[in-house]
């Protein structure tokens, strides 16, 4: 794996005080003035957590609007590589203790992955952890199951890849399945619990797949 290096952690740093200063000032400016009771104290400090998050949502989409995340091999001490880290300490220092954590309702969790940029169809939620937002599309009526993880990277030695991850219409992808960057997953398909789909992987629509490596186990009715 690569070390971030110090130019990459010094833009972070900058954008994080940017987001600091914002949510401080509004906290300051706004909610302070509001006759907040005896819990005053408390309700300042929630506040300032909750703005801080959505300004570190409008400040992240806002760089990635003017640095969107590469795809394919990023080359070494190059800028999609600033951004690909840059991105990379958002989620480790900000995002990842959201998208990891079993106490946010499955609904509410569905919004913060739209606010990080994931493309989600109508009825569409996730009860495990989509590790690559920007880089995520799915479509309408699709679950993800418990504890699935589906990521877009590729960490292999000093090598790192973006590979962008489609899954379409009424999908299933079983509790605890893995799915890995740049499969592409059919309408109507199933991953069975536990299953481990490996990188490129291209699933058919109304295929059903499982095991360790994922492979076939049942092909669409219309193939049989």
């Amino acid at each position: 794996m690569r070390a971030i290096k110090f130019c990459q952690v010094a833009v972070f740093l900058w954008l994080l005080l940017v987001i600091l200063a914002l949510a401080i000032g509004t906290t300051a400016l706004v909610v302070d003035r509001l006759p907040l009771g005896d819990f005053r104290g408390v309700t300042l400090v929630l506040a300032a957590v909750l703005l801080i998050y959505l300004y570190a949502f409008l400040v992240y989409r806002l760089f990635l609007l003017v640095l969107p995340l590469p795809e394919g091999e990023v080359v070494e001490h190059s800028r999609d590589e600033l951004v690909a880290n840059v991105n990379s300490l958002f989620y480790l220092l900000l995002f990842n203790s959201l998208i990891c954590t079993h106490f946010i309702p499955v609904p509410i969790q569905r919004l913060i992955y739209l606010a990080l940029g994931a493309r989600l169809g109508a009825n569409t939620y996730s009860a495990g952890a989509l590790l690559d937002p920007p880089l995520t599309c799915i479509g309408s009526n699709t679950i993800i199951g418990h504890e699935a993880v589906i990521f877009a990277h590729v960490v292999e030695g000093a090598r790192l890849e973006l590979l962008p991850v489609q899954i379409g219409d009424t999908v299933t992808i079983g509790a605890k399945a893995v799915v890995m960057a740049g499969v592409q997953i059919g309408d109507n398909a199933i991953v069975s619990t536990g299953a481990v789909v490996t990188k490129n992987t291209r699933i058919g629509a109304g295929e059903i797949w499982g095991g360790i490596p994922a492979r076939k186990l049942k092909s669409a009715p219309d193939a049989a």
